[in-house]
């Protein structure tokens, strides 16, 4: 079980590390199509930052409640 949490904890590093590629990367996409939308542009970024990252900070919570408070015998 303990390898299961584990594994599970770096899961969801790697798929946020991914959601914030494509972040980063659709807004460089579309400042690079319409660059009058760069500052509007940059706000919808940071928030989809933000919430890549609360994911990312649930995720581990959420491994370590499986682990350890919910152990099956």
């Amino acid at each position: 079980m303990q390898n299961q949490s584990v594994r599970s904890r770096y899961n969801c590093f790697g798929g946020s590390a991914i959601g914030i590629g494509n972040v980063l990367s659709s807004s460089i996409h579309s400042v690079a199509r319409n660059p009058s939308l760069a500052k509007q542009l940059f706000g919808y970024a940071i928030l989809g930052f933000a919430l890549t990252e609360a994911i990312a900070s649930f995720s581990p919570m959420m491994a370590f409640l499986i682990s350890f408070v919910f152990q099956v015998p």
